[in-house]
C-alpha cells in the first residue's frame, strides 16, 4: 500500500493529543496537590503516592494490552474507550478533596491511560510502510504535544510570548495550582477519544493465540540475565530509575517556588525541547563512544542535575541548566538502553526484552522512587509549598537522589565490561 500524506498527518495528530493530555496535568500535579491538600499530614508522601499510580499501572498495562488489545478489540476502538472514560475520571479527580480518593481515582485513570501508550504505537506501526523512516516523524509530535501543553498551562512560552487561553476561558491566572489542568486534560481526552474512532481500523494482531502472562511481562527474556553484562545493565536500569522519579514528581513545584512561579510549566518544557535535540544526536555519539560511555554520561547527568538543584536552588540559570539536562538524562539512557536491549536479545524475544526493560524502569524503578521521595520529603519535613520551605529543604531533599545516582554510576562503571564486538554500536577500549 502507499501511505498517503494525510494519513501521516492523522497519525501525527493522534500522537500529539496522546501526550498533550498527559503533559497537561502530570507536570504540575505536584503543585496542585500542595495547594489542595496543604493541611494534610504527610503531604510529601501523598504526592509520591499520587505519582506512583502511573507506575503501578505501567506494571499492569502489559496484561491489559495482551488480553484485550492484542486479542479481542481493534486498537483504535479500545483507545477511544480508554480516552473517553479516562477523561471522565480526570474531570472527577479535579473535584476530589480527600487524598485517598484522589489517589484511587488517579490509579483508575492510569490503568486506562498507560495501555494506550502501546495502543497508539500499534495503530501507527500497522498503518505505515516504512516504520524506521516514518515512525520518528510521527512520534516526535508526541513530544511536541507535551511541550505545547506546558506552554498552555503556564500561559506563556518561556516568558516571551503570552498564551492567555486558560485565562480567557476560566479567568484563572496561576492555572497550575488549580484543578484547571486536570479539567483541560479531561476535555481533551474525551475529544481525543472521539477522534480515535476516525483512525484507520487496526484489528487485534494476536487474535486466537494463547495468552502468556510471562511473555506479557517480558519474563521469557529473563535468560538474558545469565550474561553478566546484561544483568548489570538490568540492575543499573532499575536502580537509576529510582532517583529519576524525584525529577518528575517535584521539579515543577521546586522551580515554581524558587524562580518561575506560575510560568514554571513553560520552563519545564525545556526538558522536552532538549530531548528532541539530543534524540537526534544519539546515533552520532553512540558510534563514537559506545554503549557503556553513553550510559555513564546519562547517569552522570542525573547526578549533576540533582547536585545543581541541591547546591544552587536560587540560581535561575542553573535551574534552567538542570532542566535542560533532561535530554541527556533521558535520551542517552533510555534510547541507548533500548538499542542495547534490541542488540542483545534474539529476534524471537526482542519484544519481551523491551517489555522487561520497561518493567524495570518505568514500572518497578520509578515506583520505588515515588514512594522513596514521599518518605524522604516527610522525613526531612520538606515544605514544598513556599520559597522559604524550598530554600530550607532543597539541599536535604535533592542530595538524596544525587548521591543515589552517583553511587549507581560508580557501580555501573566498575562492573560493566566494555564490549568489543559490534563495532557499529560499541567501540573497543
Amino acid at each position: 500500500m502507499t501511505v498517503q500524506p494525510y494519513l501521516i498527518t492523522r497519525l501525527s495528530i493522534m500522537m500529539f493529543l496522546q501526550f498533550f493530555v498527559w503533559g497537561a496535568f502530570f507536570v504540575t500535579m505536584g503543585s496542585y496537590l500542595l495547594e489542595v491538600f496543604q493541611d494534610e499530614q504527610g503531604i510529601n508522601s501523598i504526592i509520591g503516592q499520587a505519582y506512583a499510580t502511573h507506575n503501578w499501572a505501567a506494571l499492569l498495562a502489559p496484561v491489559f494490552v495482551g488480553l484485550l488489545a492484542d486479542r479481542v478489540f481493534n486498537a483504535e476502538r479500545l483507545n477511544a474507550v480508554c480516552q473517553i472514560v479516562g477523561g471522565a475520571l480526570l474531570w472527577y479527580a479535579a473535584s476530589v478533596t480527600e487524598p485517598g480518593v484522589f489517589i484511587a481515582v488517579m490509579f483508575a485513570y492510569f490503568m486506562l491511560y498507560m495501555p494506550t501508550l502501546a495502543l497508539v504505537n500499534t495503530i501507527a506501526f500497522s498503518n505505515i510502510e516504512n516504520p524506521d523512516k516514518q515512525f520518528p516523524a510521527i512520534r516526535v509530535w508526541g513530544t511536541i504535544g507535551w511541550i505545547v501543553a506546558g506552554f498552555v498551562v503556564a500561559q506563556t512560552i518561556l516568558g516571551w510570548v503570552n498564551i492567555p487561553l486558560l485565562n480567557l476561558l476560566t479567568g484563572v491566572t496561576n492555572a497550575q495550582a488549580t484543578s484547571v489542568p486536570l479539567q483541560m486534560a479531561a476535555v481533551l481526552s474525551v475529544l481525543y477519544g472521539v477522534y480515535s474512532l476516525t483512525l484507520p481500523a487496526t484489528p487485534p494482531q494476536a487474535k486466537g493465540q494463547q495468552f502468556s502472562l510471562g511473555k506479557a511481562f517480558g519474563l521469557d527474556a529473563l535468560n538474558l540475565l545469565k550474561e553478566r553484562n546484561f544483568l548489570i545493565f538490568a540492575l543499573s536500569s532499575f536502580l537509576i530509575s529510582i532517583p529519576l522519579a524525584f525529577y518528575y514528581a517535584r521539579t515543577n513545584d521546586f522551580v515554581a517556588a524558587m524562580a518561575f512561579g506560575e510560568q514554571s510549566a513553560s520552563f519545564m518544557a525545556i526538558g522536552q525541547m532538549s530531548e528532541v535535540v539530543f534524540m537526534l544526536l544519539v546515533p552520532f555519539f553512540l558510534i563514537r563512544f559506545g554503549v557503556k560511555w553513553m550510559l555513564i554520561v546519562a547517569m552522570g547527568a542525573w547526578a549533576l542535575r540533582y547536585f545543581v538543584f541541591a547546591s544552587f536552588p536560587e540560581s535561575v540559570a542553573l535551574l534552567v541548566f538542570g532542566i535542560a539536562l533532561h535530554g541527556i538524562c533521558y535520551d542517552f539512557f533510555f534510547v541507548t538502553g533500548q538499542l542495547y536491549v534490541d542488540r542483545k536479545a534474539p529476534v524471537s524475544i526482542r519484544a519481551s526484552a523491551q517489555g522487561l526493560f520497561a518493567l524495570l524502569t518505568y514500572g518497578a524503578g520509578m515506583l520505588v522512587g515515588n514512594y522513596m521521595l514521599g518518605w524522604w520529603g516527610d522525613s526531612i519535613a520538606l515544605d514544598g509549598s513556599s520559597q522559604a520551605g524550598w530554600q530550607q529543604g532543597a539541599f536535604g531533599f535533592w542530595i538524596m537522589p544525587a548521591v543515589l545516582a552517583a553511587i549507581i554510576l560508580i557501580f555501573f562503571a566498575m562492573t560493566f565490561r566494555r564490549e568489543q564486538n559490534h563495532a557499529t554500536v560499541d567501540q573497543p577500549a
